[in-house]
């Protein structure tokens, strides 16, 4: 996944996307990467894991090398305006400026476009070696993956046009795109993973994902049975790990992330994700 200029990461709410997120662009910046790593949705997932303060839409320095950001759909909405559309002046007209975040904030088509153009223009303008996107859950992400096609659809001609055809194939390039989705060995999130998984093959929009495992727990290697509280606490993480080989086997994954046993802050989950998936990749 290093060699790629975008990796999303995706996946049912609780399974840990944010810190595998946070974990991937760790990884980037220790190989010497220039990474930014994106908040798409709710504020709070990557700030918590980088023990930093809340993101703003600026791009910050969190470590040497690594910045990050938490899109802000009026801001980037007229960052498009102003930039792209080559509107200048949007920012100084107060009122103008309350329409757009209106707009931004109730229009879901505008929503989802504004949010994954600004991921893809930061891309484009090659400031990072890699880009990571902590996406929305994957119940949300295909109307984010599939805003720039929709936006083609309806655009017949024009400079919009143009950039979306452009967002569409950066988001379909396989040497350039990534989408990871995140997953536990349970039945809700491996039951979304699949339906997800269909939607995105029938679709074409991005390349196949990567889909990642967390919180698989390790067979245990001693077979004995103990009396007492040892033996019950034996005889249930066998019951467990026999219950998630089942789910391992409903979507197999490309990536396994072991149960993180014991009292980790959450900047430390970051770390220990960064640490196994060197391992890995």
């Amino acid at each position: 996944m290093l060699d790629k200029r975008l990796v999303i990461v995706s996946g049912k709410g609780g399974v840990g996307k944010s810190a595998v997120a946070a974990g991937l662009a760790l990884l980037g910046q220790r190989n010497g990467l220039r990474v930014l790593a994106v908040e798409m949705g709710s504020p709070g997932g990557l700030s918590t894991h980088f023990s930093t303060g809340p993101l703003e839409f600026k791009p910050r320095e969190v470590r040497p090398g690594l910045h990050a950001m938490h899109i802000v759909r009026s801001e980037a909405l007229l960052e498009y305006l102003s930039l792209q559309l080559r509107l200048p002046g949007v920012r100084r007209f107060g009122a103008v400026a309350r329409a757009f975040d209106a707009l931004a904030t109730a229009a879901p088509a505008i929503r989802e476009i504004i949010t994954i153009g600004k991921i893809l223009w930061e891309v484009k303008e090659d400031r990072w070696d890699l880009v990571v996107a902590d996406a929305p859950p994957t119940g949300q992400i295909g109307s984010y993956l599939r805003a720039p096609r929709s936006i083609s659809e309806l655009v017949p001609t024009g400079r919009i046009r143009a950039q979306s055809e452009w967002m569409t194939a950066t988001l379909a390039d396989a040497d350039m795109t990534q989408l990871a989705i995140v997953t536990l060995p349970e039945e809700l999130p491996t039951t979304e993973t699949l339906e997800t998984m269909r939607w995105l093959e029938d679709e074409h929009i991005v390349p196949p994902p990567v889909v990642i495992t967390n919180r698989a727990l390790p067979e245990l290697e001693d077979k004995s049975s103990p009396d007492g509280v040892v033996g019950e606490i034996a005889n249930l993480h066998r019951s467990l790990w026999s219950e998630q080989q089942h789910w391992l086997a409903q979507v197999p994954p490309d990536l396994t992330l072991p149960y993180m046993f014991g009292l980790f802050t959450p900047g430390e989950v970051a770390a220990h994700m960064s640490d196994e998936l060197e391992t890995l990749t």
